[in-house]
């Protein structure tokens, strides 16, 4: 039996998350800010389908990407090196969550990014809590992803891309501007070939929670990211 949260009540431990699926917690609740900002802070994140209640996971093994470790293939550097597209942050979150909302899917058909999902993160992007990395191309935005930024904790939410390595230009450049911001990790959630193509890769749940916990206390201060905070060329 699946842990029903009522709208106030704490999260259930985590290890009471199911091995199969794996790290189903609970159902319920709300996407409040005070919620979602509990939810992310402990390890757990929201995913489920139209239709369903509100599901929260935290699984383990968890996927992460150091932002040092950051892969860049060939293919990649010669496209940031091109410079042919220009990336900016934040300066169009709705834009961005709603590319990753309706951009196809191999394999998938509808999205887990709801209408109250996107609600729920730009009201986490107007406290400064919520970012987006923006790919354009000719004045079109072709390609991007957004996540939450708590501490010196990043969290990875959805990518999209619609012109070849669009998404991956835009993870290359928040890569660089966690580490040149001193964050600690970025959180994957799940294992994907694309996420360890780029450098991802699983650790114990218990490691990924002792670094957690270290990250999201450490000094930052929630804002909108500078627009041009991605414009440095890559050699």
């Amino acid at each position: 039996m699946i842990p029903w949260l009522e709208h106030a009540a704490p999260f259930p431990p985590l290890e009471q998350a199911l091995h199969e699926p794996n790290g189903l917690l609970c159902a319920g609740g709300d996407l409040s800010a005070a919620r979602l900002l509990d939810a992310y802070q402990r390890g757990i994140f929201p995913w489920y389908s139209p239709g369903e209640p509100i599901l929260w996971w935290s699984p383990d093994p968890r996927m992460v990407l150091l932002p040092q470790e950051f892969r860049i293939s060939r293919s990649l550097r010669r496209s940031l090196r091109a410079g042919r597209f220009e990336v900016k942050l934040d300066s169009d979150f709705p834009a961005v969550i709603r590319g990753c909302a309706e951009t196809p899917r191999a394999g998938q058909t509808g999205t887990w990014i709801t209408p109250d999902m996107q609600h729920a993160y730009w009201t986490l992007f107007q406290l400064g809590i919520a970012h987006s990395v923006e790919t354009w191309f000719e004045g079109k935005l072709v390609g991007g992803l957004y996540g939450l930024a708590i501490g010196r904790m990043f969290y990875g939410e959805s990518m999209f891309s619609q012109v070849s390595e669009a998404s991956k230009v835009a993870a290359a450049h928040l890569a660089r501007f966690l580490e040149d911001e001193g964050f600690g990790m970025i959180d994957c959630q799940m294992n994907t070939p694309h996420l360890a193509s780029l450098g991802a890769r699983e650790i114990p749940r218990a490691v990924f929670l002792a670094r957690l916990r270290a990250l999201v206390v450490a000094a930052w201060q929630p804002g909108r990211w500078p627009t041009d905070g991605a414009s440095q060329p890559w050699t």
